[in-house]
């Protein structure tokens, strides 16, 4: 395979659809294609990518090559008695579900959609509403086939190489090239949870749902309402939930006539409309509190049911800004993150609030840590939007917080370092033919 199998392409975006630069491509069908083309001496650096529903540019390679692994999605075995997977990087959350939940498995931990490859799960180390009780992906990883740019394919496990296996779990893609990875699926006693709706007036509030619920309930998120001041303040909906026992075993179905077809006009998500929603979605939930009984697609994914939602915030695209706040000043701090927030004006609908658990993740590079995690997507308004996250950052810099790589479009190379304190070690297994434009941003 040559340089020619890499393609220029204009269309290929991150999530966030902020960066536009063009990106060559090339979409392989066989494991086997892949040797010649992370081999290929016409770029200086390759990276492997999936459904790119990163929101930055750590899925991004402009000054390189991207390998997509759309086309690497088959299953490899699978031991229907211990849970054990083994599949090519390229196969999907989506998939993966599809398969296991009629047989009684789930994905160990989950982000907040399917439509993610098991490559990138490793590499960005996802996380879930059970870090408490799960930690993120990567606890779960049992082994990956990984492909160095010298040519040379690696069984990677804790036994067999610890060091890169620690590298490569939050790696963001940059320690070589996943080929496949092993994982530990969960067993489940249904397709279906008991969820408990709980609407809450503030802040205060909120800490004591948390600390009423990490003991019995499995998975638990809040949506906040980041526009609204004064006695409104604060307010969000609380939701935790348990596994049904029922025995029930429905899988989903990822097709649905929902789209947004367009791009938004700039005018639709503004300081208003937002608050219509905000209201809106408030008062629905607080009429509909108490308990119900819900598929597992619903509960985990409620926005994929809405194909390409991001084109809601127009050609412009978004930011998402995720920190973590160290448990002990979390609860200060996130008062004042969410003062700066809704003084701005900014925020959008979507804005996520969860805690993390003690668990410490194998990876070097890995986001999650014992505290609380605030989520929020922001249109892109330009430099009033960098000014509002530069305000962000200095108060998540102050108490030694941290940002996450997949998330981010625009962190500072200090502010990544502080994050990460272990970057340096990370730097010593990364693949020197891998690269990406959030890394040039933070490192080089």
């Amino acid at each position: 395979m040559t340089s020619s199998s890499f393609i220029a392409r204009k269309n290929v975006l991150s999530w966030g659809r902020v960066q536009r630069q063009p990106q060559h491509v090339a979409v392989p069908r066989f494991r086997e294609e892949l040797v010649h083309l992370v081999a290929d001496d016409n770029w200086n650096s390759r990276l492997a990518i999936g459904l790119r529903r990163s929101y930055g540019n750590s899925c991004l390679n402009s000054e390189g090559a991207l390998i997509d692994f759309c086309g690497l999605d088959r299953f490899i075995c699978f031991d229907s008695q211990s849970g054990i997977l083994r599949a090519e990087a390229g196969a999907t959350l989506s998939q993966v579900l599809a398969f296991a939940v009629p047989r009684g498995w789930f994905l160990p931990t989950t982000p907040g959609t399917r439509f993610v490859t098991l490559g990138g799960a490793v590499a960005n180390d996802v996380h879930g509403k059970n870090h408490h009780r799960a930690g993120t992906f990567g606890c779960h990883v049992k082994a990956f086939g990984l492909l160095r740019s010298g040519g040379d394919r690696r069984l990677v496990s804790p036994a067999t190489d610890p060091g890169l296996f620690a590298a490569t779990i939050g790696g963001l893609g940059l320690t070589g090239v996943i080929e496949w990875v092993e994982i530990q699926l969960a067993r489940i006693s249904s397709s279906y949870l008991e969820v408990e709706t709980l609407p809450f007036d503030n802040v205060e509030a909120f800490w004591a749902l948390i600390d009423e619920s990490v003991e019995k309930y499995e998975h638990t998120v809040d949506w906040i309402d980041c526009v609204s001041r004064g006695e409104k303040f604060g307010r969000g909906i609380f939701s935790r939930a348990i596994w049904s026992s029922d025995g029930v075993y429905h899988t989903h179905r990822d097709r649905t006539w929902k789209r947004i077809p367009i791009d938004a006009p700039s005018f639709v998500l503004n300081r208003f409309t937002v608050a219509a929603f905000n209201t809106l979605y408030y008062k629905a939930n607080r009429a509909k509190a108490g308990l119900s009984r819900q598929h597992c697609a619903q509960v985990f994914y409620p926005l994929d049911a809405v194909l390409d939602w991001n084109r809601l915030y127009g050609r412009r695209g978004m930011f998402q800004y995720q920190c973590v706040i160290p448990r002990g000043v979390d609860r200060d701090v996130l008062v004042k993150l969410l003062d700066e927030v809704t003084r701005s004006g900014q925020a959008s609908f979507l804005v996520v609030l969860k805690t993390f658990g003690d668990r410490a993740s194998p990876g070097l590079l890995s986001f999650p840590r014992p505290g609380t995690t605030l989520a929020l997507d922001i249109p892109n308004r330009g430099l009033e939007t960098l000014a509002l996250m530069g305000r962000l950052d200095a108060i998540v810099s102050e108490v030694g917080g941290g940002l996450y790589p997949a998330k981010d479009g625009r962190m500072t190379s200090q502010l990544f370092q502080q994050s990460f304190p272990r970057w340096q070690e990370f730097v010593k297994q990364k693949d020197p033919g891998m690269n990406s434009d959030f890394w040039r941003r933070v490192v080089a």
